[in-house]
């Protein structure tokens, strides 16, 4: 899913020739900071990721899967009591003793949740606001808390050009800050390097991670991929299909809206860190071709999600993650007020 031309080369130093509109120069906006990561934890609000969804939310409808929550774990066998539902009766056992007997299940207290959170260098670019290395570690510190408070076992699997770090599943706010504080530790890492562009491979790192979640994933599991989704390919697809087996999986589609729609400019500078090169965005043919680029960098990605009925959450940039994410779960907004209950530089542990 990665394209050599230099317009769509994704690093940090993407620059127009008109003042202003080149990315943000506020640190916070290059690297994340983890008072900000503890911080969304009064913000993660409004959205939930249970089965009961509104009927606008992009985890509802007949082309994605429905969410199944907790699973179900066998408690006993025994006799038909009235007023049992008799869609739980085990027939077999009822025509071989010749008494009605049925199966009793009892729902799992808990849950494992798994994010796949990107910080590879084609996440290190941002035109605007933010990077998407930056957005990705909101958004997992988003879903992180709200897991967090649901009383289910969030674990994650964060991984970059060269490495994949497997965060157990466990529970409790102290748990979510070492997963999150491991997320700044690979957040930081990426930096322009000459070395690191050369010696980077989206599908193999992309395969990496799927092939870890597979391992590391049990049975009624939520996974969600976060991620620009570069590398994706048939053997990509292999590996969703392996997850989707045993669990649900929810993709959010992090992008930059310069990946999608460049602006017609005359004259128009854009680098990798390394090298630099100067063109005219004007151009009809030069656009259409950048957009057929685009489409075709995503097809597979897009067709993966359709096909295992996979709900794909687009995010963006620009405005605030958690505004994005609630809208996107059709969830209404939280107030000022809701939202400030907690200290802005720590959590209470």
């Amino acid at each position: 899913m990665t394209t050599n031309t230099a317009a769509n080369k994704n690093n940090a130093d993407s620059n127009t020739d008109t003042k202003g509109k080149a990315g943000s120069t506020d640190k916070s906006a290059i690297y994340v900071d983890l008072n900000e990561l503890r911080r969304l934890k009064y913000l993660a609000k409004g959205f939930s990721f249970t089965p009961n969804q509104p009927a606008n939310s992009a985890l509802s409808g007949k082309n994605v899967s429905k969410l199944r929550g907790r699973g179900l774990n066998f408690e006993e066998l025994r006799h038909y009591r009235p007023g049992d539902d008799i869609r739980s009766m085990d027939w077999k056992v009822t025509q071989r003793t010749g008494k009605p007997h049925i199966k009793v299940f009892t729902e799992e207290r808990e849950r494992n949740v798994f994010l796949a959170i990107d910080q590879r260098m084609t996440m290190f670019f941002g035109s605007t606001n933010k990077m998407k290395s930056v957005i990705a570690a909101e958004l997992a510190a988003l879903i992180a808390w709200q897991i967090s408070d649901s009383g289910d076992r969030i674990g994650a699997v964060i991984y970059n050009d060269q490495q994949t770090k497997v965060i157990p599943a466990k529970r409790g706010k102290q748990h979510v800050v070492n997963l999150l504080s491991e997320v700044l530790k690979k957040n930081h890492e990426l930096s322009i390097d000459k070395s690191a562009l050369a010696n980077a491979n989206d599908s193999e790192s992309f395969n990496k991670m799927l092939a870890t979640l597979n391992k590391v994933s049990s049975h009624n599991g939520l996974i969600i991929l976060i991620g620009d989704g570069h590398g994706f390919n048939d053997k990509s697809t292999d590996f969703i299909k392996q997850l989707r087996q045993h669990n649900e999986v929810i993709a959010c589609h992090i992008f930059d809206p310069l990946e999608q729609n460049l602006p017609k400019m005359s004259q128009m500078i854009v680098s990798d860190g390394v090298q630099q090169i100067q063109f005219s965005s004007n151009n009809k043919a030069f656009q259409q071709n950048y957009q057929a680029e685009i489409a075709k960098q995503l097809e597979s990605y897009v067709n993966a999600a359709k096909k295992y009925r996979i709900p794909l959450i687009e995010i963006d940039t620009i405005s605030p993650v958690e505004q994005q994410l609630r809208k996107a779960l059709g969830h209404s907004t939280v107030s000022k007020s809701s939202a400030q209950t907690g200290p802005t530089t720590g959590v209470n542990r």
